[in-house]
């Protein structure tokens, strides 16, 4: 429950709805639990005393050798009719007698009909004695007369309450003189939770929870679209603007993104092509200082002078390839990623690099195939140029994909673990293309790895050195798209069989 709560902006709202409902409704039982009571109350009396009053008149309408029968038959479970003489004056003797008769047992059917054959019908459960036994408000001790507009007989009525609140007498005089005593006490239901509450308040805990979660997950769906989006575009992908619609709060929060979003790729774009820009305009003055050195006389001096340049027109040239592959958008797809890194290990074997790759099972992958094929090879052919072999492997864990290359040279100094990593550093200071590149393999490795989320971290393993490309679990595409058909074995995409380019160095 925990768990749903911290991941679940819906379960807490509905949780928090339900919370609410029962709080309300808590609050309501005890307002309005005495209300109740005195509502149940007033309708009990209100029967009370209608029916005393048609007993009255049926005792008075019949003989008298009869009113014994219509006593008897009167008796309900919790009334009882019994005829006195004379006016019980004396309320405590009278409450006496009213427990006596309202803790007689009812007649069964058969005696009523006058008859002896047994029945199958349980005796009657007689009125507990507790229920008008309880201590009485002395200012309610006394008999009290009746008002006539609560009496619906012409004749006066004497009212007395009994132990509890529920319980009451009435002593009403008939034609002959004799009084008619009525005691009533009966146990009314006045909890809190009754069937009907219950059910009720089920009833609308769930229309409740179903319109919250209605709600919640209308707030919430922009919120997805906008998380999926930010993910995307930290991935390096092109992502569609988010629709500018809905309440006030969404609207200017996808407004905000749009113009994020246009910034940052304005701000790329503008980065790249100023990058493009000097490394054109770099060229002609280096073409320039190559003519003028070919007269340089000392033979030496020229030579050094035309390595220098030419070194300064391969760097030129890398970062006039660099900013044309950040100017170009490869578009995302899924990809078969165990498969694209073994179909690169194998052309690299077959142009004579000593490269291992270790079995792995197939592992799908939604990711630019071209440019992360292009950060391993970097990695793969530096452990070749420095190491002597490569071994590849690619695992899958809970957390991240992990692409490492593992060499058996001489590693690097902790130090320089980092610097590595930065645009035309290099560990081999005497700048020879012979025994080593230009310096931006690592750079544009990495560089590509944090496009797709992700980062490359360098460990020295004793025995060499690990270079480790991390992935974050990508996304998975729309149902409707596909990966790329193979085109050279099961699972491999397009790119992934694409011709290889000399080491970035």
């Amino acid at each position: 429950m925990i768990g749903l709560w911290n991941r679940s902006l819906t379960a807490r709202f509905v949780t928090i709805m339900l919370l609410a409902l029962a709080l309300s409704q808590g609050i309501s039982f005890l307002l309005f639990m005495d209300e109740r009571g005195q509502a149940l109350y007033k309708a009990a009396k209100t029967e009370f005393l209608s029916r005393s009053a048609s007993v009255a008149q049926v005792l008075e309408a019949t003989p008298p050798e009869l009113q014994a029968d219509i006593l008897r038959a009167s008796n309900t479970s919790y009334t009882r009719f019994w005829v006195s003489r004379d006016f019980p004056a004396d309320a405590d003797n009278w409450r006496g007698t009213a427990r006596e008769h309202l803790a007689e047992p009812l007649p069964s059917v058969a005696s009523l009909a006058g008859t002896r054959s047994a029945t199958a019908l349980d005796p009657p459960t007689p009125v507990p004695a507790s229920m008008v036994a309880a201590p009485l408000d002395p200012a309610r001790a006394s008999w009290g007369e009746m008002p006539a507009y609560a009496w619906p007989l012409s004749r006066p009525a004497k009212f007395l309450y009994l132990g509890e609140n529920n319980g009451m007498g009435l002593a009403v005089q008939l034609k002959d003189g004799s009084w008619l005593n009525t005691a009533f006490a009966k146990k009314m239901t006045n909890g809190l939770w009754t069937t009907q509450s219950i059910i009720s308040l089920a009833v609308t805990a769930v229309i409740l929870s179903i319109c919250a979660t209605f709600i919640a997950r209308g707030m919430t769906r922009p919120m997805r679209r906008l998380a999926v989006a930010a993910e995307a575009l930290g991935r390096g992908e092109t992502v569609e603007p988010l629709p500018e619609t809905g309440p006030d709060d969404i609207r200017q929060t996808a407004v905000a993104y749009n113009l994020m979003q246009a910034r940052l790729q304005r701000f790329v774009e503008d980065r790249t092509r100023m990058l493009a820009a000097i490394g054109h305009d770099l060229r002609t003055p280096i073409t320039s200082l190559r003519l003028r050195a070919e007269f340089v006389s000392d033979d030496e001096t020229r030579e050094k002078m035309l390595s220098t340049l030419d070194e300064l027109r391969a760097m030129t040239e890398a970062t006039l390839a660099f900013s044309r592959e950040q100017a170009a958008e490869e578009p995302t797809r899924n990809v078969d990623l165990t498969a694209l890194v073994e179909s690169l290990c194998d052309d690299l074997v077959e142009i004579g690099h000593d490269v291992v790759v270790a079995d792995a099972p197939k592992i799908g992958y939604r990711c630019r195939a071209d440019a992360l094929k292009r950060a391993v090879r970097n990695l793969v052919e530096n452990a070749v140029r420095y190491g002597g072999r490569a071994r590849v492997s690619v695992l899958s864990s809970a957390s991240a994909i992990e692409i490492a290359i593992e060499d058996d040279g001489p590693g690097i100094p902790a130090d320089r673990l980092e610097r590595v990593f930065a645009p035309f550093f290099r560990l081999e200071d005497s700048r020879s293309r012979e025994t080593g590149g230009i310096g931006l393999g690592l750079s544009i490795a990495r560089n590509i790895a944090r496009h797709h989320g992700g980062d490359i971290t360098l460990t020295n393993t004793g025995a060499g050195l690990r270079a480790t490309i991390s992935l974050p679990h990508a996304p998975p595409a729309a149902e409707t798209q596909r990966p790329v058909k193979p085109s050279r074995k099961p699972g491999l995409p397009i790119a992934a069989g694409a011709r290889l380019r000399p080491s970035d160095g």
